[in-house]
């Protein structure tokens, strides 16, 4: 840590905590966009492969806790009812990952960007899109492939998780539940992957670790936040943050 000190200087450290206590603290009241906020705004003074770093071990152990929050009995229900939609997404992702040089990563952020935009703009508008509560095994498994097709290619697989789960208008502490669930898993694989690329070094790796402390203290206060607020209003916030991701997304094809 004394080595990210003397080359990034004390300014950029304090900047990072305040941006991971931030982005904490929406993952703690909508369950997810932690490492869309620490990327997007980490890279604006950081360097690429840094800021990737940084955000790894805050959003592992932060999608732990969220999973967890209600204890491993309750996480592992959420696993089993949503099973397919998980299924389907690793072996997607893991056949698409292989083809990252074919698809423009462009192409594939609008591809996700634009109906994850268009989505959430009509929800907001009161054009309510539902699935049945009955879930439809079929409509689960596309969705979940698609999402974990995209994420293969783009390492972005939020967006359609959440669009999917609040069309099912999941129960506001379930939906966090599923997304810990989910967002944990691929974020284990993602942080192996760069253990070996070696994006987490003995430069990033402390810097890292470090960062969880803001993240859970952020996690810590959205979470006060969300267990204050009903039903409706979650599903609202949720939305507005999902319209952000979308627009960020279709941002980063264009520019």
């Amino acid at each position: 840590m004394t080595q990210f000190f003397s080359e990034f200087g004390l300014f950029t450290v304090v900047l990072a905590f305040a941006v991971t206590w931030g982005a904490g603290m929406v993952k703690g009241i909508v369950g997810f966009a932690m490492p869309m906020i620490m990327i997007s705004v980490l890279g604006g003074f950081l360097p690429p492969d840094v800021a990737l770093a940084a955000l790894l071990i805050p959003t592992l152990v932060s999608n732990g806790i969220q999973a967890l929050r209600q204890g491993p009995a309750a996480a592992w229900q959420s696993m089993k009812r949503f099973r397919v939609y998980m299924l389907c997404g690793l072996v997607t992702m893991i056949l698409s990952a292989q083809l990252v040089a074919v698809v423009p990563i462009k192409v594939l952020l609008l591809l996700i960007g634009v109906p994850v935009a268009l989505f959430a703009v009509t929800q907001l508008m009161g054009r309510h899109l539902t699935l049945p509560k009955g879930k439809d095994l079929r409509i689960e498994a596309a969705i979940g492939a698609f999402a974990g097709f995209i994420g293969g290619f783009s390492g972005v697989w939020g967006p359609p998780t959440v669009a999917y789960l609040t069309a099912l208008d999941t129960e506001k502490r379930e939906q966090m539940r599923v997304q810990g669930v989910i967002y944990g898993l691929g974020a284990v694989a993602l942080t192996s992957a760069h253990f070996g690329s070696g994006v987490l070094n003995t430069l990033t790796l402390p810097f890292s670790i470090v960062l969880v402390v803001p993240a859970v203290l952020g996690m810590w206060l959205g979470g006060r936040i969300q267990d204050r607020i009903d039903q409706a209003l979650f599903r609202h916030l949720t939305l507005i943050v999902l319209l952000v991701a979308g627009l960020n997304l279709i941002r980063r094809a264009l520019f």
